[in-house]
């Protein structure tokens, strides 16, 4: 079992929640939320652009603007040019930020969950690319065989939450990490292939600011605003150079580090806030605010500051800028004529689906890899459908692939046309998968798989108790301390009629995780498990076999026999038996609850528990009479 490093600690409210960590639920929320305005923005530029005030639109994005700074010359570029190849090279910094972490603390930490989705990916875009290709082989036209490769995630989510899944958590991730992909090979196409003829000098600049961004990560800077001031230096360069800006974008948000907090950051900055509420000094509060920013990585900074601007600004104002295509004089019934059109309408609608589809069923046929718990194979054709939305990318491709205006107008008719009949597609598929093969809900089980039992379980309290409280800890999470001493008031609460369970589940993230588990294991062979129990919590920086072997000591154990057992396969067995019980219910973080045998989504202090506990009893009580 793998479980990721934002894992520990999860306490949401819902069931989105608590399967995903805090940044990826803030990744995926924003962009299905700016989805509305997108379309919003789509639909305004192409009523702008039919009507009788047309020109204003024309007009208004022609319009030049300079910035110079003194004598020394500076930036002019029209308004589509500072909307395609300036706001939107914030857009692909985000996008590289988010590809970082993901690759450092996120879902893409286990390598094996990267397999389905990369085959997918490539065969999302490789199948795309055939498709249209076979329908415009030669001249200016072949040259769009681009736009059809990529995927709008912010519009793939937002239709997402309309007709997909009522919950979708794991196809979503396995959605976000395919385009992921996709983004990361789309970038690099705008920037190699349709990118202009390259100057050398600027091009080394652009480099150079590339290994200084490596520079500050090595050396641990954890201010933002030097990596700002080097990514800026690299869009000038790289727009100077002749490459497509957007590939600047990507590649310095792939530079920028991610970290999970340490718990030495975290504690400094707490001894700092409490040191300014001691003493509410400038100087104090200059110290506490320093120690909270660096408590959090530079990557997470930015992206927190940048992500709703991207979402809520730059993509509304590109699709404002790029989808007012004048339709009339003929031109929307050319279109349809058009190879062009139907290339990048098939190539998006079918390529996709067939891409996507072919790619995961063959690695999963062929053991690659998995589809990720919940996830059917009904879910991934209707998230392959979807991806046929290549809204933002797919338009920015299209003013690079065509000089000829009748070409981009055609191409850009497919875009639009592909991401009405992606959805449409999406949908039905969704409505096939739930009605013959019951893939409704793309989330991960709630349902404890092994049932409690006395003979095997640790239990506190009565065996035969009116409620069960089980818990799945790790002896390093710092969460699951707290958690247990709420564990602890709430069996204060319910006396007798509560019986508390403690099941592992030691994280690979902590290293002293599974030699903790086999300790309270060894001295739970010595009839002293909850004592074990407590001691481990109370010293969780103090876990090594040294540590170890004085606490049983201090509790009277047999040293020799408790050193003994900690390399015993059978208490590693016993471990292994409630990983894999983790597994198979659903749990992917610590603490995580289950009251009775059902998965607590809420939050884990003891007011929350002891609440959902008294609900818990009430449905008993009104299914078996008072």
């Amino acid at each position: 079992m793998s479980q990721e490093q934002s894992a520990c600690g999860q306490g949401q409210d819902d069931e989105f929640a608590r399967q995903t960590g805090h940044q990826l639920r803030r990744f995926i929320r924003t962009e299905a939320g700016s989805a509305g305005l997108l379309v919003v923005a789509s639909l305004v530029a192409l009523v702008w652009a039919n009507s009788p005030w047309s020109e204003s639109y024309v007009d208004l994005w022609h319009t030049t603007v300079e910035i110079t700074v003194g004598s020394m010359g500076g930036l002019s570029m029209d308004l589509h040019h500072w909307v395609n190849d300036g706001l939107m090279v914030v857009f692909f910094f985000v996008i590289g930020l988010e590809v970082r972490r993901e690759f450092s603390v996120g879902e893409l930490t286990d390598r094996r969950r990267l397999v389905v989705p990369l085959v997918a990916g490539l065969g999302g875009m490789l199948v795309p690319a055939l498709v249209y290709l076979a329908l415009n082989s030669s001249g200016e036209a072949a040259n769009g065989w681009g736009v059809v490769i990529g995927t709008d995630t912010a519009f793939l989510l937002g239709v997402l939450a309309l007709v997909g899944p009522r919950v979708s958590t794991q196809l979503r991730i396995f959605l976000l990490t395919l385009t992921v992909i996709d983004d990361i090979v789309a970038v690099s196409v705008i920037g190699l292939v349709y990118s202009e003829s390259i100057e050398t000098v600027p091009l080394l600049v652009a480099a150079a600011g590339l290994v200084a961004l490596v520079v500050l990560a090595r050396v641990g800077e954890w201010r933002a605003s030097p990596y700002v001031a080097v990514v800026v230096v690299m869009w000038i360069a790289t727009l100077e150079s002749g490459l497509h800006a957007s590939i600047a974008g990507m590649l310095a948000g792939l530079l920028v580090p991610a970290l999970n907090p340490t718990r030495s950051d975290v504690e400094s900055a707490a001894s700092s806030f409490r040191a300014f509420r001691q003493s509410p000094m400038p100087g104090v509060q200059r110290t506490a605010r320093q120690s909270l920013t660096r408590a959090i990585s530079v990557n997470e900074r930015l992206q927190e500051a940048l992500h709703g601007w991207t979402s809520y600004v730059v993509v509304p104002v590109f699709a404002l800028a790029n989808a007012g295509i004048d339709l009339r004089d003929g031109v929307l019934g050319e279109a349809l004529r058009s190879p062009v059109t139907w290339g990048v309408t098939l190539g998006l609608v079918l390529g996709k689906l067939t891409g996507i589809g072919l790619g995961t069923f063959g690695s999963v046929r062929l053991r690659l890899g998995s589809l990720p718990q919940g996830v059917g194979q009904g879910h991934t054709l209707a998230g392959a459908a979807l991806s046929g939305i290549g809204f933002t990318v797919s338009l920015l491709i299209v003013g690079l692939a065509f000089e000829d205006p009748d070409l981009q107008a055609q191409a850009a008719v497919g875009v639009l046309m592909s991401a009405v009949l992606a959805s449409v597609v999406g949908w039905l598929v969704f409505a096939l998968a739930a009605r013959f093969f019951d893939q409704r809900d793309a989330a991960l089980p709630r349902l404890l798989s092994d049932p409690v039992d006395p003979e095997v379980d640790h239990v506190r309290g009565p065996a035969d108790a009116e409620l069960t409280l089980v818990e799945y800890l790790d002896y390093e999470c710092p969460f699951c301390a707290k958690a247990t001493g709420a564990a602890n008031e709430v069996r204060a609460h319910f006396g007798d009629r509560l019986r508390y369970v403690s099941r592992h589940l030691p994280l690979t993230v902590h290293v002293h995780a599974d030699i903790a588990a086999l300790a309270a294991e060894a001295a739970a062979e010595q009839g002293r498990f909850w004592e074990m129990h407590e001691l481990l919590f109370a010293h969780q920086d103090e876990l090594e076999v040294e540590d170890l072997a004085g606490y049983a000591a201090d509790l009277g154990l047999d040293v020799e026999e408790f050193l003994r057992a900690l390399d015993d396969e059978r208490l590693a067995a016993r471990v292994r038996r409630d990983l894999v019980s983790a597994e198979a219910s659903g749990v992917r973080g610590t603490p995580t609850f289950f009251v009775g045998d059902q998965r607590h989504l809420g939050a884990h202090d003891a007011r929350s528990l002891i609440e959902e506990l008294e609900r818990s009893a009430r449905r008993t009580t009104g299914r078996f009479g008072a």
